[in-house]
């Protein structure tokens, strides 16, 4: 059989608007339910979340049911180990946050890659070769892996250029939240300050053409970002929507 398509990254190359969901809450149930809810890639988080690595594959599968939405893993850190883990679990698309040089870019890029252009250890019998069916799945697997990386830092920022020109990295995401704390705004995301440091980052990526994404929770903002010519774009979080339900909820009876 030949490598499943990564969806995701043909959206990227064609610049493709795609909106993304966070997955924060662990388990299959609550992937399931977001890989169904009509958004194109739901971000499974092991960084921030109370996800560990092992819950990657029940998370895979699950949205893997709806084959029109693709699934992300944020890895907790720019480690190998944690990259080879997700891989052979059958992520195709890896999302590495506080990226700040290319030298950090690089290494994100070789985590990815089989020798000799990379440091991926080599397993045959996984869910990525769909258990050994996968034709030539070692010569082909490169084709569909998609890695974005995160810059969330004045540093970042500074390295930008270098950083999204990186050979092997196919997209760049900002962070504003963790902008706005290396900005000494912390969690002030709607700071016209950190507005244009975001909106400065996507529209100098769209001018390198590369694909550009962000987390805008306001869909405001999140059309703003839209307009400058983010192509990927997290609009909402499983928990800040629960939260948000449960409140409404209260007041109701209050």
């Amino acid at each position: 059989m030949k490598n499943p398509q990564n969806q995701f990254k043909a959206g990227l190359k064609t610049r493709q608007t795609q909106l993304g969901i966070w997955n924060t809450i662990g388990g299959n149930t609550v992937p399931e339910l977001l890989g169904g809810a009509g958004f194109d890639w739901v971000l499974v988080d092991c960084e921030h979340a109370a996800i560990e690595t092992i819950e990657v594959l029940p998370a895979l599968q699950a949205i893997g049911q709806h084959p029109e939405t693709s699934a992300v893993v944020r890895v907790a850190s720019n480690d190998a180990t944690l990259f080879k883990r997700v891989l052979d679990m059958g992520t195709q698309t890896v999302m590495v946050p506080y990226v700040q040089t290319a030298q950090e870019a690089a290494d994100a890029v070789h985590a990815m890659r089989y020798g000799p252009s990379g440091m991926r250890g080599m397993a045959g019998m996984t869910r990525a070769t769909r258990y050994g069916k996968v034709d030539d799945y070692f010569t082909t697997a490169e084709d569909e892996l998609c890695l974005i990386v995160q810059v969330e830092t004045l540093t970042g920022l500074k390295n930008l250029d270098a950083i999204a020109k990186t050979d092997g990295v196919d997209g760049v995401f900002i962070g504003p939240a963790d902008l706005s704390a290396s900005m000494g705004l912390r969690g002030q995301m709607t700071h016209p300050d950190v507005d244009t440091a975001v909106s400065t980052a996507i529209t100098r990526l769209v001018e390198m053409d590369v694909p550009a994404g962000v987390m805008a929770l306001d869909p405001d903002v999140a059309g703003q970002y839209l307009a400058l010519g983010a192509s990927f774009v997290a609009v909402a979080v499983d928990l800040v929507l629960i939260a948000g339900a449960v409140a409404d909820m209260r007041k109701r009876f209050t």
